[in-house]
Formats: structure tokens, C-alpha cells, sequence
């Protein structure tokens, strides 16, 4: 049998074949390209100068004149000069052109290779910071955004303020979510590295030894305080033996604090976020509205602390300064043995040779002392009543790993008889609660109950309103069920449920709302000037404050304190007759006489008023203003003094259905004394 062969063409557009084609002559190495591009460039030039010497109306009239035409146009057009002559002289004129070529595209090459490798490594962050007292953060999280906001705000009056942030970030990544964060940064220049901070060799690059501080940032994660520690190292190791920045770091669990101090050595400080959140959030359960007044006092959008040395003082009594400033506010004593911090230290203190003095005012060179003490109007001054503080019914709506650090410090603050009530959901959590409740020497007793917090029919039952102060923590999200609500979105469905009840009844409950994203905030259905503790942002200013004064760690640590001087809202009818004009230097007087340092006012009618909600911090103390029953004074003073010891039960009415067995003899609501209700 005879067969014929057959060839089966492929079908299909050729453009693929072309692309395929040029792909594989790329693909087989320098010299074959520049083979082809060669053919391809007398394929177009040789024809093209051609056409153009057989159109020209002047051109040569001769074969031959006209091929040397041609070659004179391609030599020009291919910049290899097209001379003309014997041989020879051509050839060699074309070798020394493709030389004098050659050399130029490498040179050419070589610059725009050696530019482009250049903006790379700038785009990438790789260059090193040449900058002397700067300020430096290491690392990448929402802290990142208020620290440079309130750098900014504090560098405004500073000719060359510099900020230079090391992440792990692409550099033009981070320039451009901090100017969309941001916004303009005013006098200060933002210099942006890329690289991990755990590496001493990347940490160079943003120069930390000659820095005037540095700030560590958290980490997200499971290792986040670990990664912290190691950062930690990693600047010490860069700066050794090379001066000494201040530090600032901070750790999410107070286990591990005492590592990162070891870690951040002597000139370094490491903020514990939970117990200082837990602390703020105590102190503002007790007292509502304390929360806008630590805002007042952190951020440098107003009157900050400061501490000043003056010499002409010296030997005056902490008494007397503190009406020897008309627009500054005397807190404490800085003690230069040590840098030892005595916040509201006895009136007859003494300011001694080179100590400094602790105060509030708008700037560092605004403590001016007065020409004369200002004028007491002693009459309008009124002795303390010295009645104890009436039990109170406090609600803790939800539960976390801070819950047990907030119920401790509301255990040393609230007024002796106080009850607190906690409502929460999960075995584990209730577990946890309910041996916060039975821990040896509690003060309060603290009754736990198992429910949905933001099921409103629980909190019907439960009858919120009757509370005289209301806590909302946000769980953790590995202590939700799956598909349960989560963090701050079940925080704002609580609050919904809340808002919804005082609306129908017609009264507001002091209600302290604790939330992990500052941008959440804006959401929450709660009445002008409420009391919201976002825990990364507070300690976002604690860090930037301490990065400007090292000197205010032991000033913050002080503040909040449960047993030593702390800020609180007092009524202003302790100390002034309300309804009559005084100066407030009447104010202070009149707690110097208590032994409190007062340093401004909320005034009850502009509480619900923005930015400040009534909160006056360190007002002129010339000012004349009259008070009302409902105003408050703040003040730097001891805290409430302790309850002896009482017997602890918990409540939890009907059966549980988490596992857990039920007390024996809950007792009911009629069994609060009178004075808690």
C-alpha cells in the first residue's frame, strides 16, 4: 500500500508565533540580540537611505555616486560617520566609530544602571540616617500615627525637627499611610527606613546613638512583647559604647516587663499597657469624666508637665509655690538626688539646690514666677465636711485578661460598702471571675452573674439602669464562640443596647467603655464628652511624653497610682462658697489648706460642649469665675482612704448552664445596704 505524507499546519494568528519567535531569540543570549537588532537596523536603514538618494532632485547622477550617497546617510544615521575613501580609510574610520560607540552606550549603561540602583535602594529604605537629635521609632503598628501626630504638635516651635521611622514596610508604603493618617507635618521632616528591628545592623541605619530619643513600638502577634525584648537588644547592641538615647518601649503583658528593662538598660523605660489601662479605667469608673482630663494633660495640644529649674525660688516651701505662678500649676518636686519625683509632697517641703520644679503650663518657657503672690479671697473659702463617701453599685459589663487588674484597682478606689456586679459568658471567664471575686482582702464585694451582654433581654434583667456606674470591656477574640462578635463590634452593640435603655427611661448611666481601635470610637452610640479608654493610644502619649522628658515616667507612675496622689474630680463646693466670683488662686489656696494641688475645673454646664467637655486645665489663676453645686475641681491628691476588710459573696440567679455549680444562698438585690443603692 502506498501512503502519501501528509503535513498539518497549525492554525491559528500568527502575532503569538512572532512573540514565541522573538521570546526564543532574547532568550539565547547577548550576542545573538545584538545580531539581529544589527540585521534588523540595515534591514529599515540601508533601504530607507536608499530611497532617499533616488528621491532627492539634486542627488548624483551615477551608480556609483549614488551608492556612495547611500553610504554617506546610513554612516550618519548609524552615528559611524560614513567617510568616504579607499578602503581602508573606511574601514578603519567604522571601527573607531563602533568603538567610540561601544564605549559611550557603556558608559551611558553603566551611569543609568548605577542611578537606577540608587533610587532603588533609596525607595527601599537602605541609606543611613546622618542626623543628630532626632527622634527614632522602631517598628510598625497604629501606635505609630498619634506618636508622630504629637511629635509634630510638640516640634512646632523646633527649626530642625527630625523623625525617622524603621519598619517592615516598603518605605513609599509607609511615607504614604502616615501622610494619609497624618496629614502635614508642619516644621518636622519625616525620613522613613525599611528593615527588621530585631537586627542591630538595620537599627544603624536610622543612627539611634545620636538620637535624643527612641521609641519601640508594639508588635501584633502572639510573640509581640518577645519581639519587643529583642528590639530592645538590638538597640543597645547598635549604641554601645556610642552615648546613650532615651528609651521608651512598651509590653502588653507585666510578666515580661522586668525583661525589657534589662533589655532597654538604664536610660530605658517600659510601660505596662495593661495595668495603666486598667488603672485609668478604675480611676474614671469612680470618678466619670477623669479620662478627658488625662487627654487634656497628655497630649501637647494644650498645657502639658514640664519641669523647670529656678534658682530664685530656692528655699521656698511647696506651699508657697504653689501660688508663686499666675499661669503655670506647681504639682511636685524633682529632687536632684537621683531624680527622686515627689508629686504633691507636704507644704512646708522645702526646694533645695538644684532641684526642679514639677508643673503644668503651656510650654517649657512659659513658668514664669509672678511679681506678687496673687490676691485670697478668704472669706469665699470653705472647710472640708469630712463625710465619708457613700457606697456605690458598680456594673462590669463583659470580661478579659485586663478584667482582674481592673477589679483590683476599682477594689482600692471605690468608697468601703461598694458592690460590683459582673456579667459575662463563657465557663472559662466565669472560672476567672469568680476567682477574682474570692481573692483574700478584697475591700468590695463582688457578685458575677453568667449571661450575653449584648442579648437586651439580659440586660433588662438585670436592671442597669439601677447601677450607679457602668464598666464595658471588649473580649478577646480567642475567648468568643466561632461566629460570635468579636473585640470592639460587640463593645458597640452593647452600647447600642445601653443608649436604647436611657433613652426610654430618660436618665444617663456613667458608663466607661474600654475599645482597642481609637477609629471605633467615632462609631460609638454614647453622648458627647462619655468616658472611652482606648488603651494602644493612651500609652501612645505616655510614650511620646516620656520621649520628650524622661523625668515624667516617675510623674505617670505616681498619677496612676492606687495608693499614692492621684488627679480627681472633686466638687467644687469643698473648697469655695458656690455662687460667688473668686479668683482661682482662692481654688488653690483653699486646697493647699487640704493639702491637695488643684489645677483646674470642669465646669458641670459645658460637659456635654466639644473639644474639652467643660475641662479646664491650668487656668490663669488671676481668672475670677463663680462655681456651681454641680462643678468640679480637679485635683492632685491622696486617694480615698481604705475600708477595713468585709466578707465577699457573689450572686448568680438561676441555674448555669457553662458547668459551673451555683453558691449556696445567692442573695438578692434587697441585701445591698441603703447606701449603695
Amino acid at each position: 500500500m502506498t501512503g502519501r505524507r501528509t503535513t498539518t499546519r497549525r492554525a491559528g494568528p500568527a502575532w503569538p508565533r512572532v512573540r514565541y519567535w522573538f521570546d526564543t531569540i532574547v532568550a539565547r543570549g547577548t550576542a545573538v540580540l545584538i545580531g539581529w537588532l544589527t540585521l534588523m537596523c540595515l534591514a529599515v536603514v540601508v533601504p530607507a537611505s536608499a530611497a532617499l538618494v533616488w528621491a532627492r532632485r539634486d542627488g548624483p547622477a551615477t551608480w556609483s555616486e549614488r551608492i556612495v550617497a547611500v553610504w554617506v546617510s546610513v554612516g550618519q544615521t548609524l552615528k559611524i560617520g560614513g567617510a568616504v575613501g579607499s578602503p581602508l580609510y573606511v574601514l578603519m574610520s567604522v571601527l573607531l566609530a563602533l568603538v567610540a560607540l561601544l564605549f559611550v552606550s557603556t558608559l551611558v549603561g553603566l551611569i543609568t544602571n548605577g542611578l537606577n540602583d540608587k533610587v532603588l535602594d533609596l525607595r527601599r529604605g537602605r541609606s543611613t540616617v546622618l542626623e543628630a537629635g532626632h527622634t527614632v521609632l522602631l517598628g510598625w503598628s497604629d501606635q505609630v500615627f498619634p506618636i508622630i501626630s504629637e511629635l509634630v504638635e510638640a516640634n512646632s516651635n523646633r527649626r530642625r525637627a527630625v523623625i525617622a521611622v524603621l519598619g517592615p514596610k516598603d518605605k513609599a508604603e509607609m511615607e504614604d499611610e502616615i501622610a494619609t493618617a497624618v496629614g502635614r507635618l508642619g516644621r518636622t521632616r519625616l525620613i522613613c527606613r525599611s528593615g527588621v528591628t530585631t537586627d542591630p545592623a538595620v537599627v544603624s541605619l536610622v543612627s539611634p546613638a545620636s538620637a535624643r530619643a527612641v521609641l519601640v513600638l508594639t508588635h501584633e502577634g502572639e510573640d509581640g512583647d518577645a519581639h519587643v525584648v529583642k528590639t530592645l537588644l538590638a538597640v543597645e547592641a547598635a549604641v554601645r559604647g556610642r552615648g546613650g538615647p532615651a528609651v521608651v518601649a512598651a509590653v502588653r503583658d507585666g510578666r515580661h516587663r522586668r525583661a525589657a528593662e534589662l533589655a532597654a538598660g538604664s536610660r530605658g523605660r517600659v510601660l505596662d499597657i495593661e495595668d495603666v489601662t486598667a488603672r485609668l479605667i478604675a480611676q474614671t469608673s469612680c470618678e466619670p469624666g477623669l479620662s478627658l482630663v488625662y487627654r487634656e494633660l497628655l497630649d501637647f495640644g494644650g498645657d502639658e508637665i514640664y519641669t523647670v529649674a529656678d534658682p530664685s525660688l530656692t528655699g521656698r516651701t511647696f506651699g508657697e509655690l504653689l501660688l508663686a505662678y499666675d499661669t503655670s500649676s506647681v504639682i511636685g518636686l524633682l529632687r536632684s538626688d537621683g531624680g527622686r519625683v515627689e508629686l504633691n509632697p507636704a507644704a512646708d517641703s522645702v526646694l533645695g539646690d538644684g532641684d526642679r520644679i514639677v508643673l503644668i503650663t503651656a510650654d517649657d518657657d512659659t513658668a514664669t514666677p509672678a511679681a506678687e503672690p496673687p490676691a485670697v479671697d478668704e472669706p469665699a473659702i470653705v472647710a472640708p465636711a469630712g463625710t465619708p463617701s457613700a457606697a456605690e453599685r458598680f456594673l462590669l459589663l463583659g470580661w478579659n485578661h485586663r478584667a482582674p487588674l481592673i477589679v483590683e484597682q476599682l477594689d482600692a478606689c471605690a468608697p468601703p460598702g461598694s458592690v460590683l456586679t459582673v456579667m459575662a459568658q463563657g465557663a472559662e471567664l466565669l472560672r476567672e471571675a469568680d476567682r477574682c471575686a474570692l481573692a483574700p482582702g478584697r475591700r468590695m464585694r463582688v457578685d458575677v452573674h453568667s449571661g450575653d451582654i449584648t442579648d437586651p433581654r439580659v440586660l433588662d434583667d438585670l436592671d442597669v439602669l439601677s447601677f450607679d456606674r457602668a464598666v464595658v470591656l471588649g473580649y478577646d477574640v480567642q475567648d468568643t464562640a466561632p461566629g460570635a462578635l468579636t473585640g470592639d463590634d460587640r463593645t458597640l452593640v452593647t452600647l447600642l443596647h445601653l443608649r436604647a435603655l436611657e433613652q426610654a427611661a430618660g436618665r444617663e448611666l456613667a458608663v466607661v467603655t474600654e475599645m482597642a481601635d481609637d477609629r471605633t470610637r467615632l462609631l460609638a452610640p454614647a453622648r458627647e464628652g462619655a468616658d472611652f479608654i482606648v488603651g494602644g493610644r493612651l500609652i501612645s502619649l505616655l510614650m511620646t511624653q516620656i520621649a520628650e522628658n524622661r523625668h515624667l515616667a516617675a510623674v505617670f507612675d505616681g498619677l496612676f497610682s492606687a495608693d499614692g496622689d492621684t488627679l480627681h474630680l472633686r466638687p467644687a463646693t469643698e473648697y469655695v462658697r458656690p455662687g460667688r466670683p473668686v479668683a482661682f488662686a482662692t481654688v488653690v489656696e483653699s486646697g493647699r489648706r487640704q493639702g491637695h494641688c488643684v489645677i483646674g475645673y470642669r465646669l458641670h454646664d459645658a460637659v456635654a460642649q466639644g473639644p474639652s467637655y467643660g475641662v479646664r486645665l491650668n487656668p490663669d489663676k488671676r481668672e475670677r469665675l463663680a462655681f456651681g453645686p454641680e462643678d468640679a475641681v480637679i485635683a492632685l491628691a491622696p486617694a480615698t482612704g481604705a475600708a477595713p476588710p468585709r466578707e465577699r459573696r457573689r450572686t448568680v440567679p438561676g441555674a448555669r448552664t457553662d458547668g459551673l455549680p451555683p453558691p449556696p444562698g445567692p442573695p438578692g438585690r434587697d441585701e445591698v445596704p441603703d447606701g449603695a443603692r
